[in-house]
């Protein structure tokens, strides 16, 4: 399964919006135990500055995930449901930014029953991206915080420009953020950038 496909879905159907607020982050945040919980502790907004791409105006829309949606991804999304309840995976959200013109950053929270099961999936999703894009990883986590691994892809046929991907497990969660800009340098400074608020915002 990869996760990084669904970036391109952004990129065809988004529709410009307004900039995202810059709420601070909640402070002594538990441990979510829904959806909803969740999404309180997503970033609101990028380094970048990029606008905000509404969550109902992708497709599939963007927002809280269940196992089902997820594994929806996949080619065969039976024998993906079965591997998301291996992991232990409980919901997740998503939220994406762009400009509608190539440049585009997302965030995918994950959170599962254990933090094993989260380690194991960030490692498995960076190993497919890194096939599925041709993606090349940076020495150790390329300056990110321990448990992370940066992959970054100079030119694909499947993306619109330069690349970074980062895939990170924290506690019981893996955090997955993407960013295509216009050259190598801006989309790893973006996705460091990005990696780091998100991280702060979660507990554990």
């Amino acid at each position: 399964m990869s996760r990084g496909v669904r970036l391109l879905l952004g990129l065809v159907l988004f529709v410009p919006a307004g900039c995202g607020s810059g709420a601070p982050a909640p402070a002594a945040a538990a441990t979510p135990g829904s959806e909803q919980q969740l999404e309180r502790l997503v970033v609101r907004s990028v380094p970048s500055g990029l606008p905000r791409m509404p969550d109902a105006r992708l497709h599939p829309p963007a927002g809280a995930k269940s196992a089902k949606d997820v594994a929806g991804y996949a080619g065969d999304p039976s024998r993906e449901r079965k591997v998301l309840a291996d992991y232990g995976y409980r919901f997740g959200w998503e939220r994406f930014w762009g400009n509608g013109e190539g440049r585009q950053t997302s965030v995918f929270i994950d959170q599962f029953r254990e933090a094993a099961g989260a380690r194991r999936y960030a490692d498995d999703l960076a190993r497919n991206d890194a096939t599925h894009y041709g993606a090349s990883r940076r020495g150790g986590s390329g300056g990110l915080p321990a448990g992370c691994r940066l992959l970054t892809v100079d030119r694909s046929t499947a993306l619109p420009g330069p690349a970074a991907f980062a895939w990170c497990a924290h506690g019981v969660f893996a955090v997955a953020v993407t960013a295509v800009s216009g050259s190598d340098g801006g989309a790893v400074r973006e996705v460091t950038g990005v990696v780091r608020a998100q991280l702060g915002r979660l507990p554990g």
